[in-house]
């Protein structure tokens, strides 16, 4: 009997291990809601993104209804932001001109990233004369101005906005190409890339499965500071005559034609104006708040 009591029973030992991709998703998250701007450009673009899904149900008038009799009426009950010299209501048009140049700035950034990561890619990987060719092209792009290259790009194609949104992708790509070389650079020169090329991977596979993954970091917080700018040109554009054209409700183009009534009506340009502001510093401060948060020297 006193056998069997002296007798340990087998201890049990139950061991949490954290999956490392939550650990990484936690870090990440944890840094970001500590930048309180970071998190307020947050919410300003998903407050512009649920107006702009959401303009049909919010704007209180059509965008293109004139109404001469209420032409230049300010602010009031019935037109919020009062209306400019057509009588069209201006906060309608904000409301569905969001989606015009929200959609100028991403598909802008989607046509340069697209290009840009392809020719980065390839540069950064095969190297040689591949990479001084591609590079040599990148640097003559940069050599201009990225407005003034715009510029020339729609006056070739002609005014439009697919062209504007050509024309803003172009100078991104440079910017992009440049970015993800140096990052397949670094990343191609790790072991673990050695080892997946000796089993007999193909270089397709090797870029798009084991190097593009982890350079996504620069290029999330590259492609978010470049919505910004490519807003900001695309509405530089239009208010040029360039972009969009009247009866648009694109702010670049409500810009330009309130310019003429800056002394006698000045809402009609002041509001597309703020409208352009708050969306470019709500990118921009995000932007700042992904780098730091995919830094990993700003973690603690």
């Amino acid at each position: 009997m006193a056998t069997e009591l002296n007798k340990e029973k087998p201890l049990i030992v139950t061991q949490t291990i954290d999956h490392p991709r939550q650990s990484v998703f936690g870090s990440f998250f944890s840094v970001f809601l500590e930048n309180k701007a970071a998190v307020v450009g947050g919410l300003i673009i998903l407050f512009y993104i649920f107006i702009a899904i959401f303009a049909p149900v919010l704007a209180p008038y059509h965008p293109h209804e004139i109404n001469l009799d209420n032409k230049l009426t300010p602010p009031s009950i019935e037109h919020w932001m009062g209306t400019d010299d057509k009588g069209r209501d201006i906060l309608s048009r904000i409301l569905y001109g969001s989606r015009l140049s929200m959609g100028v700035g991403f598909a802008a950034v989607i046509f340069g990233a697209f290009f840009g990561i392809s020719l980065g890619l390839i540069a950064g990987y095969y190297g040689k004369w591949i990479d001084s060719i591609i590079m040599r092209c990148m640097d003559v792009l940069l050599a201009f101005p990225g407005i003034l290259l715009a510029l020339a790009i729609v006056s070739a194609l002609g005014p439009s906005l697919v062209n504007v949104t050509i024309a803003v992708g172009a100078f991104s790509v440079p910017l992009f190409a440049r970015i993800v070389r140096g990052s397949t650079l670094e990343v191609k020169q790790l072991e673990y890339i050695d080892a997946i090329r000796s089993l007999g991977a193909k270089d397709g596979t090797i870029i798009f499965k084991h190097i593009l993954p982890n350079i996504l970091s620069p290029i999330i917080v590259q492609g978010t500071l470049r919505v910004a700018t490519a807003i900001l040109s695309a509405a530089g554009l239009s208010f040029l005559g360039l972009g969009a054209q009247p009866p648009s409700s694109e702010w670049g183009t409500m810009l330009s034609s309130g310019r003429d009534f800056l002394f006698t009506a000045p809402y009609i340009a002041i509001f597309p104006g703020l409208a352009i502001a708050f969306l470019v510093l709500g990118f921009n401060i995000f932007g700042d708040g992904l780098r730091d948060a995919f830094d990993p020297r700003m973690k603690k």
